[in-house]
């Protein structure tokens, strides 16, 4: 049997030692010491014989949302709360939709008020992905009618505060739409978006979804989600109003009403009305084809130029000027002008400079078609006159019913509703019987009888979308074709033909002052008829601005 103490003799191996083992003769640390020893310091720690203070009674959890431990509603300090106070706002229940909602967002989220009425299905209430989803699909139709974006955010807004979803926040811009719910402020939100890739100009279909968020807003009408779904599918399903060989003989009307409001006679409206027909179908030719809008609007400018060229070749007693400057008049893209300087007057500077942008390649394609013909034009032997369009006969009676014939027109390409177009018809005949008599009787500028006319046709369109709970569009669109600057447009891009560079460019110029004057006019008036009318917040110390940065 073998002696345990000359086992302990032997000596070790390396494996069976370990530096960390104490030596020969030196006791083994007790329990108490190796906890110690193997307990994890910090610098932060708080040295021996020093208590940390305890506190008086159980502390909850607080969050970045709780009350600090040292605020007291008597001793608030002065921060919270603005030296003039939270102005309060009241709604009223008998203002447009469009001014409440509008009213809404231009305040901060912290200051509106509470919600309306909510129409709940159950007591649970609407899922809110859907209402998002019904909300983006209100404001595709919108935004992809011409409307502007300010005024799709607002019936955004409407939607979803008519559901009970308070706190959300559209976005639009040219092409995308989004719009972000917030349960509470420790509740994770709820975002959606949209992409707005087809455009199509239906004041009918604009019309009914208006209609469809003032029933929305009405708190009396308890509208649920699946009936506003099926309404949102009956306007995608509906025609246009008006078929396809009406849109085309009112645009020849309308190059012909427009080559007679810049001194044309029978012949001359004849010949723009054929010039401008012909190019409706290339342009629907091309549509079919695939082809992008650019090249669409550029063979559509070809016709009437090319009639007025071969009516000068032939030696024919006419203003061949005014022929083009008709044909011209059916393709300016005045309602995307209009938007878009209304956008950036209310903020919304990328959706501004989009639609700016978007105006410009048409404009292009414009030039491009009657350039590429008046020079051929020119090359032939052509004598077209320049200065021909200072010479415009004065025919009020016949001006003024040509102005209602072009609005009229207008109207129906725009395929607005018959309800409408007949007020549109007047307000037209107004705009430009402002401008004859500013102009021509009293001797001012083109561009302030412009911008004043204009801005009656904002404020009369504002007062009758009032009245009727409508979009302002149908009311002011086709109510500025008269005043669109084709005559301007006409004689720069003949003078450029002609190698006179410097006059072509001048014209132009005054081409697009005239079209800024129209549509700061028009929005000009907007904003003047929702100044004096009566307005929601009555107690918010009146209407507040888009933005108040005042520069910095």
């Amino acid at each position: 049997m073998a002696d345990p103490e000359a086992e302990d003799r032997k000596p070790q191996s390396d494996e069976a030692r370990s530096a960390f083992s104490p030596p020969a003769g030196m006791a083994a640390p007790g329990p108490a010491a190796a906890d110690e020893e193997s307990s994890t310091t910090s610098e932060f720690a708080l040295p021996k014989g020093l208590d940390a203070p305890q506190p008086a009674g159980p502390e909850m959890e607080g969050s970045a949302f709780s009350t600090p431990r040292t605020y007291s509603a008597k001793h608030a300090p002065p921060a919270f709360t603005p030296a003039t106070g939270i102005p309060l706002v009241s709604l009223t229940k008998d203002a447009p939709w469009q001014d409440r909602m509008r009213t809404m967002l231009r305040m901060p989220v912290t200051e509106r008020p509470a919600p309306e009425p909510v129409h709940k299905e159950d007591e649970s209430g609407p899922a809110v992905p859907r209402v998002l989803d019904l909300t983006l699909r209100i404001g595709e139709l919108l935004l992809a009618g011409g409307e502007g974006a300010e005024d799709v955010e607002t019936a955004m807004f409407a939607v979803c505060r008519s559901y009970g979803l308070d706190r959300c926040e559209p976005t639009v811009t040219f092409t995308l739409l989004s719009i972000s719910h917030q349960p509470s402020l420790v509740d994770d939100p709820v975002t959606a978006s949209r992409t707005v890739r087809r455009r199509g100009t239906d004041y009918t279909r604009l019309a009914a979804v208006y209609r469809l968020v003032d029933d929305l807003s009405d708190p009396e009408a308890a509208i649920s989600l699946e009936e506003a779904y099926g309404r949102l599918a009956e306007m995608r399903r509906n025609r246009h109003p008006y078929p396809g060989w009406v849109l085309t003989a009112s645009g020849g009307l309308l190059a012909g009403a427009a080559s007679v409001l810049v001194g044309g006679d029978a012949l001359v409206f004849v010949a723009a009305a054929l010039g401008a027909m012909l190019g409706d179908r290339l342009a629907w030719l091309c549509a079919g084809r695939g082809l992008p809008e650019f090249y669409q609007f550029t063979v559509a400018a070809m016709p009437p130029a090319a009639i007025g060229v071969a009516l000068t070749l032939a030696h024919v007693d006419v203003n061949a000027s005014a022929v083009i400057t008709g044909g011209l008049f059916a393709l300016l893209p005045g309602r995307a002008l209009v938007a878009g300087v209304q956008d950036g007057l209310t903020g919304f500077y990328i959706t501004a400079s989009a639609r700016l942008l978007e105006v410009m390649y048409f404009f292009v394609g414009i030039v491009s078609g009657v350039l590429l013909v008046l020079y051929f034009g020119v090359k032939l032997g052509t004598q077209l006159n320049p200065d021909a369009g200072l010479h415009i006969s004065e025919r009020p009676l016949i001006q003024i019913a040509a102005s209602m014939l072009l609005s009229l027109t207008f109207a129906v390409l725009l395929q607005q509703e018959r309800s409408t177009v007949l007020a549109v018809t007047l307000n037209g005949g107004v705009a430009w019987s402002v401008y004859g008599a500013m102009h021509y009787a009293g001797g001012l500028s083109p561009v302030a009888s412009t911008a004043v006319a204009a801005g009656l046709v904002g404020l009369f369109g504002q007062l009758l979308s009032r009245y009727r709970f409508a979009s302002a569009l149908p009311y002011t669109t086709a109510a500025i074709g008269p005043l669109l600057p084709g005559s301007a447009t006409y004689f720069g891009l003949l003078s450029i033909a002609q190698n006179e560079v410097d006059k072509g460019l001048v014209s132009l110029t005054k081409a697009a002052a005239l079209a800024m004057a129209i549509a700061i006019g028009v929005n000009l008036g907007s904003e003047i008829s929702r100044l004096f009318l009566r307005l929601p917040g009555s107690s918010a110390g009146g209407r507040r601005a888009a933005k108040r940065t005042r520069g910095f």
